[in-house]
């Protein structure tokens, strides 16, 4: 490369060196000696110019490491080639048997959940045709009163028996409630709560019956209060109207 630069700057020099002969010669021509024609000077131009030693493209040859081929695997055996095949075919396949695994034990939780759910649901509410027979300590199963459960309890107030009267009133209303109204009455259930569902299920003039024989029932019995031989005795009177027995019908013997 060095020598590439020192040989264009003779060739500069030389170029440079006959154009200010040129010059100078014209200047002073009657001072110095002819000065050489144009034709002389492009004709020295072009014997430098091809001077091998002042040539301006030079070749040079530069040593590059050349990249060794990478060697080629060798090819797996038949039996090794399925193997692989068989272990990339389990790899591939494996996430989507956890996906699905995942998914099935998903659906059975659900399943069991739903399952759960309405087992408590189901273990709340009481069991069909379980109906009680005795309500706290009063008997209301209906062969255990009368067939005319007003009458029955009339007489019972006009011979003096009052408690047992108005006793027989609250026990076949509560009959009638469970049995003909479908009233849903349990054994522990309270007067209270007696009167609260049979006014959620009742139309108004039944529910009003029934809240002023439960009145009649609770002050006779806890407050010692009995009341007007009227009222009494119009309880009795409206109770089948109000709580009026369903038909019943008996079993082919």
């Amino acid at each position: 490369m060095r020598s590439a630069v020192r040989r264009l700057g003779a060739l500069l020099l030389c170029a440079s060196l006959a154009g200010a002969g040129y010059v100078a010669g014209a200047a002073h021509a009657q001072d110095a000696a002819p000065a050489p024609s144009r034709q002389e000077v492009q004709a020295a131009t072009v014997r430098v110019a091809q001077d091998p030693d002042l040539a301006v493209k030079v070749k040079e040859k530069t040593l590059r490491f050349k990249p060794s081929d990478e060697p080629k695997k060798p090819e797996a055996s038949p039996g090794l080639k399925w193997l692989a095949d068989l272990m990339q075919w389990i790899s591939e396949t494996g996430r989507l048997l956890v996906w699905a695994g995942g998914a099935v034990v998903v659906a059975l939780l659900l399943v069991g959940l739903r399952r759960w759910v309405q087992a408590r649901a189901e273990a709340r509410l009481p069991a069909l045709g379980a109906l009680p027979s005795h309500v706290q300590s009063l008997d209301i199963r209906p062969e255990s009163l009368p067939d005319d459960v007003g009458a029955a309890a009339a007489v019972l107030w006009q011979r003096g028996e009052h408690r047992a009267a108005l006793s027989l009133l609250y026990r076949g209303a509560l009959s009638r409630l469970v049995h003909d109204h479908a009233v849903p009455i349990r054994a522990a259930t309270t007067e209270g709560e007696c009167l609260a569902l049979a006014q959620r299920t009742l139309d108004a003039g039944r529910g009003d019956f029934f809240a002023r024989l439960v009145r009649a029932w609770q002050l006779a019995v806890y407050g010692a209060r009995l009341p007007q031989d009227a009222d009494a005795l119009a309880l009795c009177r409206e109770f089948d109207v109000h709580l009026r027995a369903a038909p019943r019908i008996e079993a082919a013997r």
